[in-house]
């Protein structure tokens, strides 16, 4: 169990590519097997059973002290991973960018697009989350890209455990760019640190103006923020001025990006911008 929010880790499957199958329904490895490709199984085992201390940890100390002591515990235990993660995506050149959004904000609908469009001058790869099946995934490898599916079970977010298994899987090419899709969520994916180098924070016209506001973890730590299915703003209200100061309040030096995977609005600046990033 993932002690900063409660979710289950145990179910993690990974699918590489080849092993989505038909319908959604892949044939993949749980997540103890594999390991990205210059990480060390006895280190990544003594993290595992890191989970013992915590376990001591909680009888040791008070009820209040017990709730941060684990989530320290936990998250320290992931940045190290994610250290490994970024040292390896560095050594060889490769732009790796979390994508988070809430569900339905449109993140797989614009990597399909992306991947059409620019990912052969990008070399674009792609980690995609979810907690279960490998539609997502099947729609951006028709899409002709290559893709790992990560199911989490019942887990909330990707970790660097689980991005280090899709490494493994995908290996990326040097290079290249890779975009992990995030679990669609706008809490947990904000605390853990995957390796990137870059994140990216959908913002859909359909959800309401206010969630830089009512989320500020996730968009305080955005680079960009992709402000989805602007085609639809004729329909929806959806306060465009209010939603980019609540931002600029939270999050001064990201920048707000307006686009629409449907008409093509934006998305030569989008692509623009991760070109530039993997420079």
């Amino acid at each position: 169990m993932c002690a900063t929010c409660g979710c289950g880790v145990a179910g993690v499957r990974v699918f590489g590519p080849g092993q989505l199958g038909p319908a959604g329904h892949g044939h993949g490895t749980d997540h103890e097997n594999g390991h990205a490709p210059g990480h060390d199984h006895d280190r990544e085992h003594k993290h595992r059973a890191g989970h013992e201390h915590e376990h001591e940890a909680r009888h040791a100390h008070g009820p209040e002290d017990r709730t941060v002591e684990l989530q320290q515990k936990v998250l320290a235990k992931n940045d190290r991973l994610a250290e490994d993660n970024r040292t390896w995506l560095t050594a060889r050149g490769i732009l790796a960018v979390n994508l988070m959004s809430s569900p339905g904000a449109g993140k797989t609908t614009l990597l399909e697009r992306t991947a059409r469009e620019a990912g052969a001058g990008l070399g674009l790869t792609v980690i995609e989350g979810d907690q279960e099946t490998t539609l997502d995934a099947s729609r951006i490898e028709a899409a002709g890209c290559e893709v790992a599916q990560i199911n989490t079970g019942a887990g909330c977010h990707l970790d660097a455990s689980m991005v280090a298994r899709g490494l493994h899987a995908l290996d990326p090419r040097p290079g290249s760019v890779l975009v992990i899709e995030n679990v669609g969520n706008l809490v947990c994916p904000a605390l853990f640190d995957l390796g990137e180098a870059a994140r990216v924070v959908l913002s859909s016209v359909t959800e309401g103006a206010d969630k830089p506001i009512k989320y500020p973890q996730m968009f305080r730590g955005a680079d960009l923020v992709l402000l989805t299915k602007v085609d639809l703003l004729p329909y929806v209200d959806f306060d465009t001025e209010r939603h980019a100061q609540d931002l600029k309040l939270i999050s001064p030096g990201a920048q707000i990006l307006p686009l629409s995977a449907t008409t093509g609005e934006g998305l030569p600046a989008w692509y623009a911008w991760l070109a530039e990033r993997a420079r």
